[in-house]
């Protein structure tokens, strides 16, 4: 799998991605569309598709620097956070323990802003796990969690079907699953052979009715800030499944 996620530089965007306020992201010297105001806290927006109740056991595969875990941990007694990147899981892990996180946000040619990241209010780091992993290969003894969330990581790695397999064994009987794919399915990372041979959403729907209900069909927008000027704004598809008794 590609290292990609291992520099500096995309640990940099992904702490803003995912703790950045509004101000930090979309600053004030520019108007900008309403619609990438809209995009932000994509990993706050993604857990709220979960059901309000309280869960004993929540898993985050591909959590990155763990935002999507700590929104997971506020209904949820215990969370795993899981995702491949050796960078990510290092920065998670930090803000877990409280540590404060101090990066550099790319403005312009050699210009940066340094800003910091940490644990958000109200989240209890002793709730979380954060392990480095593949969602491919997981741990035979992983256990079974009440609420699965993957959130931007099917079309990221090099065979999807086997997370798809696995989520049967992954997710309680009745228990939630949240998907969120922006569906940009690239060579670099998935062979061509293992994309879906049918429209996402008729793939998931194909292999996952077996074992799980569609509760809704959504779309969320998410905006990952490379420069002052240079964005990726991106819509994701959203699934939300309940598994079969």
């Amino acid at each position: 799998m590609t290292d990609i996620y291992e520099s500096d530089k995309i640990l940099s965007e992904y702490l803003l991605f995912h703790f950045g306020n509004r101000d930090e992201i979309l600053t004030d010297d520019f108007s900008w569309p309403a619609g990438m105001t809209d995009s932000l806290e994509f990993p706050v927006r993604t857990v709220a598709y979960f059901s309000k109740a309280p869960a004993e056991r929540g898993l985050d595969l591909g959590c990155a620097v763990g935002r999507s875990a700590f929104e997971m941990a506020r209904n949820c007694q215990e969370v795993v956070g899981i995702d491949f990147s050796h960078a990510f899981i290092n920065a998670a892990e930090a803000m877990r323990r409280g540590d404060t996180l101090f990066y550099d946000r790319h403005d312009e040619a050699t210009r940066v802003t340094r800003l910091a990241a940490q644990l958000p209010d109200g989240s209890d780091g002793a709730k979380l796990s954060f392990l480095q992993g593949d969602a491919m290969n997981l741990a035979d003894d992983i256990g079974m969690f009440d609420r699965v969330h993957a959130a931007n990581l099917l079309c990221r790695l090099t065979e999807p079907e086997k997370l798809l397999a696995r989520l049967p064994h992954l997710v309680k009987p009745s228990g939630e699953l949240v998907l969120a794919t922006p569906c940009t399915w690239l060579e670099e990372f998935t062979p061509p052979e293992n994309w879906p041979a049918t429209g996402t959403f008729e793939w998931l729907m194909a292999t996952l009715s077996p074992s799980f209900s569609l509760v809704k069909r959504a779309n969320e927008p998410f905006l990952i800030r490379e420069t002052a000027r240079k964005f990726q704004w991106t819509t994701s598809l959203v699934t939300v499944w309940q598994r079969h008794g």
